[in-house]
């Protein structure tokens, strides 16, 4: 089981050395995987821990004045780093202290005291420390100091551009996830706890499970056709979702997912959902009342059940 920590002071977290990847890694897209591979298999080879140093929040939403969207939720980003082999997860709380470190007490106190590091693995344009002073040529010459390597990892391309965040980002917000598929390597995915809401889907004759996102800012927003995961099981269920703000009873100010479950009979409170975004069918807007958001609900599940393969016949019979 990966272990977890999340100070910069501490006893060692690896008294027999470690193989350290460092970045934000949102969304762990098929270039984060391929770094997250180098550092395991390069861990096993010097018989090392692997580890892998993230930061909460992510340092381009602290600094934004602006929410910024992000593609996993910090327990998605925990649960990708265990399947790819990393043994100790060091997330460190970016705040100001953090901001302040100097580049040169990030390799000290981080790196060398805290990771024992032996070989530390980046991105190409990484920058760290006070006012971004550190980069990779201070790694390399500090390194050869302190008796650790750093390397860095070639970018990864898919259809001739580097597989980036920001790139995954602008094709989920364009509803392209057929293109994004491809660059994170999975379909994306929103999971959480299904709660409690007002329960108006219902007296739709729509009853949907709700995850509340809460401070998560995503780069998807409108109403799609999903494929619905439950529990441990895969993402294989029907349905139609709302992602937003409800502009027509205008009760929720943070984004709410909404999942209305195809020829589903059961109770999903309190269980863990995932949710496969497949195809997007609109914009969220609002209307005139609530007949003419039942009806438009009645269109839209009729899409999704065909964009899904099924009969779209059977809505409103």
């Amino acid at each position: 089981m990966m272990k977890l920590s999340r100070d910069v002071a501490g006893p060692c977290l690896a008294p027999g050395g470690s193989v350290v990847a460092v970045g934000a890694f949102d969304g762990l897209h098929r270039g984060h995987q391929a770094l997250l591979n180098e550092v395991r298999e390069r861990a096993q080879a010097l018989d090392c821990t692997p580890i892998v140093v993230s930061f909460e929040p992510l340092p381009r939403a602290f600094f934004s004045k602006e929410p910024v969207p992000r593609l996993s939720s910090v327990r998605e980003k925990l649960l990708g780093f265990a399947a790819a082999g990393m043994e100790h997860t060091l997330l460190m709380r970016f705040n100001r202290a953090l901001t302040a470190m100097s580049a040169e007490d990030f390799i000290q106190r981080v790196l060398v005291e805290r990771l024992n590091v032996r070989e530390v693995w980046v991105g190409a344009d990484f920058r760290f420390g006070h006012k971004r002073a550190g980069d990779v040529a201070m790694l390399e010459r500090i390194g050869a100091e302190r008796g650790f390597v750093a390397r860095t990892m070639p970018a990864v391309l898919l259809e001739g551009e580097r597989v980036s965040a920001s790139r995954v980002r602008a094709l989920l917000a364009a509803g392209n996830f057929g293109g994004a598929t491809p660059l994170l390597g999975r379909p994306f995915v929103i999971e959480g706890k299904v709660e409690y809401g007002k329960q108006l889907g219902r007296t739709l004759g729509f009853p949907t499970a709700n995850i509340h996102l809460r401070e998560r800012v995503t780069p998807v927003h409108g109403i799609f056709a999903v494929r619905v995961g439950l529990g441990e099981s895969a993402c294989n269920w029907p349905g139609v979702a709302s992602l937003g703000t409800r502009p027509t009873v205008n009760e929720v100010l943070e984004p709410l997912l909404e999942v209305h479950l195809f020829d589903f009979e059961g109770d999903l409170y309190g269980q863990r959902m995932a949710v496969e975004f497949v195809a997007k069918l609109r914009d969220e807007m609002k209307f005139d009342g609530l007949d003419a958001l039942k009806a438009q609900m009645s269109h839209d599940a009729r899409s999704a059940r065909e964009i899904l393969g099924m009969n779209p016949v059977l809505i409103g019979e």
